[in-house]
């Protein structure tokens, strides 16, 4: 049952695409991915602007056009806001990035596969090809936690690309959101026996005890950020810590940190501005930390004079999705400002 039946309804379209790239990764994950298209109601896509939402950790991209308990799915919220004209009608792509580690921090690693190139070129052409949509100019990128990071850091890497992004609760100040969880995942290697070993017994089944979801995560994130180029290396994972004693690897850990928006904000300075808006928030209450990252990275935009809006709210990290209602509008717009 949908939340508004008032509402005319958009329309799904799900493509299956072939990707010649995404083929490139150490994990075995599949080249073919579905992507979930909305358009509006009376819309068949042409001359709109292209918005695309990548997920958080553990979810993919289809996931967010399920139906939902006691709430809206993303179309759902969409079809509402340009219905009560709170928003101009967009089109909106929703890509499968879920991945044998469990997720996706939407750059390029030799070990997850090429995942920033392939948003940014055979998604995008696949998409706008089929409906006319977006182009130079007119499109946004937004997504929450591994999303948002995902999303901050292509408005750095890729303004060229895309004129708009919306980072909610991104991932960010990696020492305080990773490195509390480096010792869970020792003990975790400790009671497998290896990484191999613990991330073929989680695949096993049927069910995951407790940390071990949080465990995976810290495996993709090495798998991300620094995977080690020895191909006999399980899926490129090796950890920025000393495996008995938890101690700080200088030389690895530098890598995951020049991944860290927080520390690459100041070499990305230009390409900031040049977008038409940026928006971040975090709940002042997050469990991961990451509203001290967000606080961070607010204090560098302004010293540097990059515009955006940043906004803090009374909240966690945890079913956040409401937060769209005031970023949708604010991408829509300004994508359609001259």
């Amino acid at each position: 049952m949908r939340a508004r039946l008032d509402i005319p309804a958009g329309t799904l379209h799900r493509i299956s695409h072939r990707s010649e790239i995404l083929g490139q990764n150490r994990l075995g994950d599949t080249a073919t991915r579905e992507i979930d298209v909305y358009l509006p109601h009376g819309h068949d896509g042409s001359g709109l602007p292209l918005l695309v939402d990548i997920v958080g950790f553990t979810a993919g991209g289809p996931a967010h056009v399920n139906w939902k308990n006691f709430g809206e799915n993303v179309p759902e919220r969409l079809d509402r806001l340009i219905h009560d004209g709170d928003m101009p009608p967009v089109a909106v792509a929703f890509p499968d990035c879920f991945t044998r580690l469990g997720g996706n921090q939407y750059i390029d690693s030799q070990a997850i596969g090429p995942w920033a190139t392939w948003l940014t070129t055979e998604m995008l052409e696949d998409v706008e090809g089929r409906f006319k949509c977006g182009g130079q100019g007119m499109r946004a990128i937004f997504g929450k936690s591994s999303g948002g990071y995902g999303s901050i850091v292509h408005a750095m890497l890729h303004s060229d690309v895309w004129s708009a992004a919306a980072c909610h609760s991104g991932d960010m100040a990696f020492e305080l959101c990773y490195l509390p969880e480096m010792p869970s995942a020792l003990r975790a290697i400790a009671k497998a026996g290896s990484i191999e070993a613990f991330v073929k017994d989680f695949e096993k089944g049927p069910k995951y005890p407790g940390n071990s979801l949080h465990d995976l995560m810290t495996f993709a994130m090495a798998a991300t950020y620094d995977p080690d180029p020895n191909p006999d290396v399980f899926c490129g994972i090796r950890l920025p810590v000393d495996l008995e004693t938890c101690e700080l690897i200088e030389e690895r850990w530098n890598a995951w940190l020049s991944w860290d928006p927080v520390e690459m904000v100041g070499a990305h300075v230009d390409a900031l501005k040049s977008l038409k808006g940026l928006w971040v928030d975090c709940g002042y209450v997050d469990q991961y930390n990451l509203v001290y990252g967000a606080r961070r990275l607010h204090r560098k935009l302004e010293a540097a004079a990059v515009g955006h809006v940043y906004q803090e709210f009374n909240d966690n990290h945890s079913s956040i999705d409401y937060r769209l209602d005031e970023s949708l509008p604010f991408l829509a717009e300004k994508l359609l400002e001259s």
